[in-house]
């Protein structure tokens, strides 16, 4: 067998110290994967995504030209290892974000439009349910957009969908995200219809595996679905379409202790193809409440994003009267709870030390005594060195949190426990430099002279 050639080595062996820099690419790949599906990350997905990705990588590396057969299948088979872990790692990253991102939500001081009369799409196919409509709000347009109704696969057998909703804060309303799970969770009592009335779900169970749809409150095309059954269900808010739970006018509804439950039980975020539906509802105009005053044009679709076979709502569920100032945020309409104060003398809402924005620095008084000056400088400085030290402590302890939870099996269910602890951490933090900052400016106003409190003689 030839020897290979000198030039020839020296590219194999520039190629092999190229082999550590693989695992960032594949993180890189599982990231921009997952987040094109929108977080739709589950046990059916996962093979699909990591042959996808294994396949890019063995691309990028160029392995199979640069490698003899014997020295490939080594390298391959430690490439495959590096692959898994690697995208193990990127998903308990994103599982870790998403969970971050469920803790940002929007709270709005004026209630959304009442709930639209419309007929539902027949199911499409066998294993879709059905996710009712919603008004969302966008911050953009500043308004209230309807999210038409839907048929959506289920991401896994077993599991239902909990429907968003709107509940009064205390002082705004405030909307939670939808999720997927084995029990379906509190909605706010809220009666969307279709097997939703405000309490579980009447539309289908699951049984053996497939799921069963009960013709009497859903639109089933029993020649194509077989899997059927009939069980009339007295509906006794059938009038009611209110859309938000609490506040003036609102559904007075707690949830059960079983509800509770399943809030605490694994949950899957809104697939891909919901996220994309919300998407496209945000960016359609006719959609707003502003313009279609709660009788949205597309009010349900037979699939997710499928808006030129959509269902027109029939009719508004009352009259939509938005506040004059709605969406103004000086005025009291609308409040952005996710984002951060600018000022830094109330805490903001981020979640960890890094998410704050940059420390204040206020300068040292002048005095006009060069000394004294000086002085206060010095002290300015020694605390902006402490609280810098401070910051970086805290930052260095819920990064080592995160890398500890990821080495964890169930990193994914303690995660928004987690994060709720690092948002409190970070928030004491910021109280405690805010008062430590007052307190030295306190400290460093120059003494008010007696003199000038008093008119000069003569003069009164």
């Amino acid at each position: 067998m030839a020897e290979a050639s000198p030039a020839h080595r020296a590219k194999t062996v520039g190629e092999k110290n190229r082999y550590p820099n693989v695992a960032n690419s594949v993180i890189r790949e599982a990231i921009g994967v997952a987040r094109d599906r929108q977080k739709s990350y589950h046990k059916a997905d996962y093979l699909s995504l990591l042959k996808h990705i294994q396949a890019r990588v063995d691309r990028r590396s160029g392995f199979d030209k640069l490698l003899g057969a014997k020295e490939n299948t080594r390298m391959k088979l430690s490439l495959n290892s590096l692959v898994r872990y690697s995208f193990s790692v990127a998903l308990v990253f994103l599982a870790m974000s998403a969970a971050s991102f469920g803790q940002f939500r929007v709270a709005v001081t004026f209630g959304p439009p009442a709930l639209p009369v419309y007929e539902q799409p027949v199911c499409p196919g066998d294993g879709y349910i059905w996710t009712p409509g919603y008004w969302a709000w966008d911050d953009d347009s500043e308004d209230y957009y309807w999210v038409p109704g839907t048929w959506v696969e289920a991401p896994e057998v077993g599991y239902l969908w909990t429907p968003a909703w709107w509940g009064w804060g205390g002082e705004a309303f405030i909307f939670h995200e939808g999720y997927w799970g084995p029990t379906i969770g509190f909605y706010g009592g809220i009666n969307y219809g279709f097997g939703y009335f405000g309490d579980g779900y009447e539309g289908g169970r699951w049984d053996h595996g497939r799921f069963f749809y009960n013709r009497a409150v859903t639109n089933v095309n029993v020649t194509i679905i077989h899997n059927v059954y009939e069980n009339r269900v007295v509906n006794e808010n059938r009038e009611s379409r209110i859309s938000y739970n609490g506040g003036n006018g609102g559904i007075n509804a707690r949830p059960t202790s079983q509800q509770e439950a399943a809030a605490r039980e694994r949950h899957v975020p809104p697939v891909a193809a919901q996220a994309e539906h919300v998407r496209a509802a945000r960016g359609n105009p006719q959609l707003r409440a502003s313009a279609n005053q709660g009788r949205p044009p597309i009010a349900a679709t037979s699939r997710p994003g499928a808006f030129d076979r959509a269902v027109p709502a029939r009719e508004a569920g009352a009259p939509y009267h938005p506040p004059a100032n709605r969406g103004r945020p000086e005025q009291g309409g609308k409040q952005q709870v996710s984002r951060p104060e600018n000022s830094s003398s109330r805490p903001s809402n981020a979640v960890h030390v890094k998410d704050l924005p940059p420390a204040e620095r206020r300068a040292a008084p002048n005095t006009g005594n060069q000394q004294l000056d000086q002085k206060y400088q010095k002290q300015q400085q020694k605390l902006n060195a402490q609280q810098d030290k401070e910051r970086q402590k805290l930052q260095q302890r819920q990064e080592q949190d995160h890398q500890r939870l990821a080495q964890q099996s169930n990193a994914q269910a303690k995660t928004q426990q987690l994060e709720q602890r690092h948002q409190q951490q970070t928030q004491q933090l910021q109280q405690k430099h805010a008062a430590q900052q007052q307190h030295m400016q306190q400290r460093q106003q120059p003494p008010a002279r007696q003199n000038e409190a008093k008119p000069p003689k003569g003069k009164q």
